[in-house]
């Protein structure tokens, strides 16, 4: 088998589909030199709560802003407790610590890799003031449950809808149901920027207000700040271009959802085991993630082939040294724990091509 090169994501392949309409974007924001929070920021904010089915969205400059914000928005802070998943991205947790609050962990379903929907009633205290479920690789938590669990202990709902834009759970897209949802616009991200951008989406008025505020130094009227805040404010430029994406997701998701298809027919019969999908979901594939032993093993030989592969996320959050002082310990989250040491992403863009997949197969059956 001669190598070819396969990249894990190809961010150039979607500019050159877009080309066009990007640099129109762009070069109209340059024309007018409305760079921060000029009227592409706003539209974006209408057009994106519009896609989502809510009723406010407040542009940031990145995920970790919009879930911190989101905190704020709704005065979690020191002495708070906050649940979370044991298996996602450091900074869920860390837009917690941010705030002043605790990352309180949950292992993980084995089944979605997303919050144990089990296990969160067993941590909640008296200090507990929200949930924040993690939509993993693009695949929606299980919300029912959760929000259930929210009304019976009077908790805010933040989901953190960073990998899964346009993703569905029983028809409804992730962030429309919990009482705010968070969103990354990191450029590998499924709507992705051209540079790092963030989004909050709520149905709660107040809320979206304050967040506006605190985004743009608490400042209500230009010079007249009702608060203390920040410097958290999506570029005008890089809304322009997102606009651009936007129209384009739905088909560039479905384009994942097919090329997962292929991954898992083509992989039946191989020493991995592939992503199941929940009944409830409609996920987005942000990423495509298997299980294999010798998971090391296995990713340094594909990317001797040209393959690149990647690992989302080799240390659980609770085994971090940053989070030593949460006095979690191996084993406390054995889902998560043995997940880390099997899990490998493979390559998932919009813009992959059939026989890319099949390489990339053909080299894992090959190579176990």
């Amino acid at each position: 088998m001669s190598n070819k090169n396969i990249p894990f994501v190809d961010l150039f392949a979607q500019y050159k589909s877009i080309k066009s309409e990007v640099d129109e974007a762009m070069a109209g924001v340059i024309s007018t030199s409305a760079y921060v929070l000029g009227p592409d920021v706003k539209q974006l904010e209408l057009e994106f709560a519009a896609y989502c089915g809510i009723g406010y969205a407040i542009g940031v400059d990145s995920g970790t802003s919009a879930l911190e914000l989101a905190l704020h928005g709704f005065g979690i802070g020191p002495g708070d407790e906050v649940i979370t998943a044991a298996n996602t991205f450091i900074a869920t947790a860390s837009a917690i610590s941010c705030v002043g609050a605790k990352p309180v962990l949950v292992d993980v379903d084995p089944v979605t890799n997303n919050i144990n929907v089990d296990h969160i009633n067993t941590v909640i205290t008296n200090h507990t003031k929200a949930i924040i479920p993690v939509h993993l690789f693009g695949h929606p938590a299980d919300m029912d449950p959760i929000m259930e669990i929210a009304k019976q202990h009077s908790l805010i709902v933040i989901e953190d809808a960073c990998q899964a834009h346009g993703a569905k759970y029983k028809g409804k897209r992730m962030g429309s149901i919990g009482h705010a949802a968070a969103f990354s616009f990191y450029p590998s991200k499924n709507l992705g920027a051209y540079g790092d951008g963030g989004m909050i989406v709520t149905n709660d008025s107040n809320v979206a207000d304050k967040i506006r505020m605190l985004r743009n130094h608490g400042e209500k009227e230009k010079y007249l700040h009702e608060t203390l805040g920040y410097n958290r404010r999506l570029d005008t430029i890089q809304a322009a271009v997102l606009r651009v994406k936007l129209k384009h997701l739905d088909d560039w998701n479905k384009s994942r959802r097919e090329h997962a298809a292929l991954y898992n027919n083509l992989l039946i019969g191989s020493n991995v085991i592939t992503p199941r999908v929940a009944d409830y979901a409609e996920p987005v594939w942000h990423l495509y993630v298997i299980q294999v032993k010798n998971r090391d093993e296995l990713r340094t030989k594909l990317s001797e082939r040209g393959i690149s592969t990647g690992i989302h996320y080799p240390v659980p959050i609770h085994l971090q040294t940053a989070y030593q002082s949460l006095n979690y310990k191996p084993g406390d989250f054995p889902v998560t724990e043995e997940s880390a040491k099997q899990i490998l992403s493979l390559p998932m863009y919009a813009e992959l091509e059939p026989w890319m997949i099949k390489y990339v197969v053909d080299s894992i059956k090959e190579l176990l």
